[in-house]
């Protein structure tokens, strides 16, 4: 541990700074390019953007700022190759400069897993070997996607990818919450049955997304926490929502229903709504800058959740005017919340530095 945290001094937080800028210009041509598919094509975004829009948001955008969390806990500097290449690989593929892009990030998920099984063998443990199983999904998507297959081909090694990272994740923080043996060993079926289906066809993804959902909903500590207050109780609002999300993308998976609206509800409601509950505990240790509660945290939340919802509408009723007001509003949620969450760091940050500076 002495010899990580005094890896961790010799790399300030600035050398971070550069990796989320490119990780932020990839969720930006994502965002613009789902905007446009959606419907809004005055936004000028150029056509890879458009049509590799889930490329750019699952590997670019979430590889960079995943990988780049790995990187920090992981304390070595070669761990910074993995958000690197995610990061440079995206604004190669929206450049259209499409086959570097996809080896770019075939190479950064490739180091993700290093990373991944460096954690394992360091504390070997039900919850790191999911992270590296999930890692390995994201490893074998963007590798399939790199030798020629169709991203919707590999969609679901791509939601194993996130499923088992977030749940590897949130078994790690409930480890205090009681739960029987039994529970243990549900967890690793679910993690198997995850990588076993995406051989196959997405509706066995949905019925492994739905056994995923149950479990969390039971067995996470989200359930204590939401009857507490501040910051504890909004990460349990962002956890349970985007647990209800999961549950209803997979029933969708699982019928062969509306699949946009099955993949929205996955990607949006429950991926975003674990990123915007996790900020708080992330960017500390990542940027060793505190994002502190407000409950203005909850307007970004609420419309999120509320756009997807009309989103998800729009696309079981086949009305398209409704889904692309939903998808304005998630865009709208996105930005909202960023701004927020700079807008915390800001505050907080400023009074420190006048003070160091007297």
């Amino acid at each position: 541990m002495d010899a990580v945290a005094a890896r961790t001094r010799q790399d300030p937080p600035a050398r971070r700074l550069p990796l989320l800028f490119l990780g932020f210009l990839c969720l930006v041509a994502g965002v613009s390019g789902g905007l446009a598919r959606a419907g809004f094509r005055e936004a000028g975004v150029l056509p890879a953007a458009v049509a590799l829009h889930g490329v750019v948001m699952v590997s670019a955008f979430f590889g960079t700022v995943i990988s780049l969390e790995r990187a920090v806990a992981l304390g070595r500097i070669w761990g910074y190759a993995a958000p690197l290449a995610c990061g440079l690989g995206g604004i190669a593929l929206i450049a259209g400069a499409i086959t570097a892009g996809f080896w770019l990030l075939a190479f950064g998920a490739a180091v993700l897993v290093a990373a991944s099984v460096v954690f394992a063998r360091r504390a070997p443990s039900l919850e790191a070997i999911v992270l590296a199983a999930g890692a390995a999904c994201a490893l074998t998507g963007n590798l399939l996607v790199a030798l020629g297959a169709i991203p919707v081909a590999v969609t679901g090694w791509w939601i194993a990818f996130f499923a088992l990272t977030i749940g590897a994740e949130r078994l790690e923080l409930s480890r205090y919450m009681p739960r029987p043996r039994a529970a243990h060993w549900a967890f690793a079926a679910i993690a198997v049955s995850l990588v076993a289906s995406a051989l196959g066809p997405l509706a066995l993804t949905g019925f492994a997304l739905l056994a995923l959902a149950g479990w969390l909903l039971a067995y996470d500590i989200a359930r204590k926490t939401i009857h507490g207050s501040g910051l504890p109780r909004y990460i349990a609002v962002c956890l349970l929502a985007g647990y209800a999300w999961l549950a209803l993308g997979g029933a969708l998976l699982a019928q062969h229903a509306a699949p946009d609206a099955a993949l929205h509800a996955f990607f949006v409601g429950f991926v975003f709504s674990m990123v915007f509950g996790h900020a708080p505990v992330i960017v500390p240790a990542v940027l060793r800058k505190a994002l502190p509660y407000t409950p203005w945290l909850y307007l970004p939340l609420a419309l999120l959740h509320l756009s997807l919802a009309l989103r998800v509408a729009g696309g079981l009723a086949g009305a398209d005017g409704l889904r692309s007001a939903g998808s304005a509003g998630n865009a709208l949620a996105i930005a909202l919340f960023l701004a927020t969450a700079a807008t915390q760091v800001l505050r907080f940050s400023a009074p420190r530095t006048a003070q160091a500076a007297s």
